[in-house]
């Protein structure tokens, strides 16, 4: 099982609706998507900066950012199945249909290592990953993306946020980012993707 992180820089992207047909098309029963926050999350910022609320609260608001950006994809293409737990997520996989994770589960009463900044949907991707016990993690970026680029760089240029290679260092699975334009690439790697 692969987990595909589609960043919420996508969202206004045509770009969007081609990785989500082709991942239907040959990821099905194979591959999770993680929804970005986007301008959802974007918001979010704008509102604590003008409210003053905690960390917390912008969390959960977040994860409900993630949601809203999780049924647009799933009002894209119908075909993609909304998900909030694992059992609904491997539910979709043994249908042979293509998970979008919805990650309202993760929302909290207390402030735990998650509710922050610094933990976004590229860690929560990660996260994810390691609960499924993905073989692959792919984090699909708009921004240019170079093969020779490390995580650390990543992190401190905020392509994927701060606690990302935390999160990944010990990682059982493969960490790759792809830029938006990378989509035929991800078509190869998937036909080529052994059936287990």
């Amino acid at each position: 099982m692969w987990v595909v992180k589609i960043g919420g820089s996508l969202s206004h992207d045509p770009m969007l609706r081609q990785w989500l047909v082709e991942l239907c098309e040959v990821g099905g029963g194979r591959v999770v998507i993680v929804p970005g926050g986007g301008d959802f999350a974007d918001k979010v910022r704008q509102y604590q900066s003008e409210w003053r609320f905690d960390d917390l609260a912008a969390h959960n608001m977040c994860l409900l950012a993630m949601t809203q950006y999780a049924i647009l994809m799933q009002g894209i293409l119908p075909e993609l199945v909304l998900a909030s737990s694992e059992a609904k997520v491997r539910r979709a996989l043994r249908d042979g249909r293509v998970a979008v994770w919805v990650p309202t589960s993760l929302m909290r009463d207390t402030p735990d290592a998650m509710s922050n900044w610094d933990t976004t949907s590229d860690s929560l991707a990660a996260w994810l990953s390691t609960m499924l016990n993905a073989e692959r993690l792919i984090v699909v970026k708009s921004c240019a993306i170079s093969e020779s680029d490390r995580l650390e760089t990543l992190a401190a240029t905020g392509v994927v946020d701060r606690s990302f290679v935390d999160y990944v260092t010990e990682a059982n699975y493969v960490v790759e980012m792809f830029n938006k334009d990378n989509v035929a690439l991800m078509r190869d790697r998937l036909l080529n993707m052994p059936v287990t």
